[in-house]
């Protein structure tokens, strides 16, 4: 297959890229700043449609991971290129697919399982689950990420694409060894003895092997009957302090330090980052992948735990 993937060259559109042409796929992927890959990479600007437009002509799926990170403050300016990014990459890559002699046959197109409410009392699946902004007590910043969830997968919906499938990929954290991903990271406190729980440690905690991450995008691609939104998730959240619970176990740290709410506030300031992205309950299940019979190979975190921090030690 010729697959094609927008905003591609982060972490997620790396696992992807590497699993892909390791398969023998043709994998394309758009940048604002392309680098020499394994695979190939073409300039776009993420706004306008260009010559990389002709890539899509013919391709088998295009996937649009095309977004600026989250993971800063939410300032003024900041939030205009969270929400711009996502609308006019999305929005381009509508025109482009209209634009086409030959649309592929499936568009991917990212969203998030932030999407969802904050909630510890039942899990979120794609036809029962709460779509969040209006928890009471949250904070204004969990509202925004809701408003801009919302106008990314509004976008996708408005583009003129009537011979194109179109998938809503709600993915939870997606979790690999790769340097400076979120694994990374949470390794990262665990081995300097702060891998404790974060504020009280009830929030729920949603996740994806980055090896089902890539067996279900496939499976979404191969699958002609799927459409609409897809909680791309492992089937088992569980809480924060049993998740670094976990995590530690796996590594062989005997203890970890907890983080209070204060030290979250103060730590998440210094690294220009906000809270949400540990202290949001994301309980989401994907039931629309079980019931269409998707096998994942980890649904126990402390499996999916013990496998990565192998593979970070190799």
């Amino acid at each position: 297959m010729k697959i094609v993937i927008p905003g591609g060259s982060g972490q997620v559109g790396t696992v992807l890229a590497r699993a892909f042409a390791r398969d023998g796929h043709e994998v394309v992927v758009l940048s604002r700043r392309p680098r020499a890959e394994p695979w190939r990479t073409v300039a776009w600007d993420g706004v306008t449609v260009g010559g990389w437009a002709q890539e899509l002509d013919g391709a088998d799926a295009v996937i649009n991971l095309a977004g600026r990170s989250v993971n800063c403050r939410y300032t003024a300016a900041n939030r205009r290129a969270i929400l711009d990014s996502r609308v006019r990459s999305t929005r381009a890559v509508g025109e482009a697919i209209a634009g086409s002699t030959r649309p592929p046959r499936v568009w991917l197109q990212a969203s998030t399982a932030t999407i969802y409410a904050h909630r510890y009392d039942a899990a979120n699946d794609e036809c029962s689950g709460t779509i969040g902004g209006d928890e009471p007590g949250a904070p204004e910043t969990w509202r925004f990420s809701i408003d801009v969830a919302r106008a990314w997968e509004d976008a996708l919906r408005a583009a003129m694409v009537p011979s194109t499938r179109r998938v809503l990929l709600r993915s939870a954290v997606t979790m690999s060894p790769d340097a400076g991903g979120p694994f990374d990271v949470l390794l990262g406190l665990v081995r300097c003895g702060l891998g404790g729980a974060s504020g009280d440690g009830r929030q729920f905690v949603s996740w994806v092997h980055h090896e089902d991450f890539v067996r279900a995008v496939l499976w979404l691609i191969e699958r002609d009957d799927v459409e609409g939104p897809v909680n791309v998730a492992a089937p088992e959240p569980l809480p924060n302090a049993d998740f670094m619970r976990a995590l530690r176990e796996a590594w062989g740290a005997p203890v970890g330090v907890p983080a209070r709410g204060w030290m979250l506030d103060l730590g998440a300031a210094l690294m220009r980052t906000e809270t949400e992205l540990v202290l949001k309950s994301r309980r989401v299940v994907p039931a629309r992948l079980l019931d269409g019979g998707f096998d994942f190979r980890y649904t126990r975190w402390a499996d999916a735990a013990r496998n990565l921090v192998a593979s970070h030690r190799a």
